[in-house]
């Protein structure tokens, strides 16, 4: 399937074919961001959640901030990286002091395995709630960011609609944080 996309400025470490095969032989490190609102006391009043085309389905879907970790590139680097890739570079994320995430997520190429789903490959993801306290305009693929309250991200439908079972990852970070209701 030939996907179009916004071509990356900074494409890292392998060509399109071979993160192709490398996907198909190896698991790929991720980092994935909420990205947050929170108060003055650091309860979340609200999540973000984009909108962006996806190349494996054709369609519009929702999703989290989320992109690979290149090879020599650190975590907090990553994660910094790839929140400006998808919320601009005026969003000042506030990054977590340490690199240690929420939760890992496993994502596999077959179904079923984990609640959590990529056609493309085998990837582990660390998976972060960063507060951000700028403006987030998206860039590249990310069409749309939606601001939340907890309680609206709670919604059944919408954890559905993340693409690849993300639904589970935001609940996850919801709980986490202490803003599950």
């Amino acid at each position: 399937m030939t996907s179009v996309r916004t071509p990356d400025p900074n494409p890292g470490w392998l060509s399109d074919l071979a993160l192709q095969e490398t996907r198909s032989r190896v698991p790929i490190l991720y980092v994935e961001a909420v990205p947050a609102r929170v108060d003055a006391t650091g309860h979340i009043e609200h999540v973000g959640v984009l909108l962006r085309g996806s190349a494996q389905t054709n369609q519009i879907v929702r999703t989290l901030v989320s992109g690979r970790v290149f090879h020599g590139e650190t975590i907090r680097d990553a994660l910094q990286r790839n929140i400006e890739k998808d919320l601009g570079p005026a969003a000042f994320p506030r990054l977590p002091v340490s690199p240690v995430p929420f939760t890992l997520a496993e994502y596999f190429p077959l179904p079923g395995l984990t609640p959590l789903h990529d056609p493309r490959q085998h990837a582990v993801a660390l998976v972060y709630v960063v507060p951000v306290t700028g403006e987030c305009n998206p860039r590249q693929d990310a069409l749309e960011l939606t601001w939340l309250t907890p309680e609206e991200a709670q919604a059944p439908s919408l954890l559905a609609d993340l693409e690849g079972g993300r639904g589970q990852l935001l609940k996850q970070a919801l709980a986490w944080s202490g803003a599950l209701i």
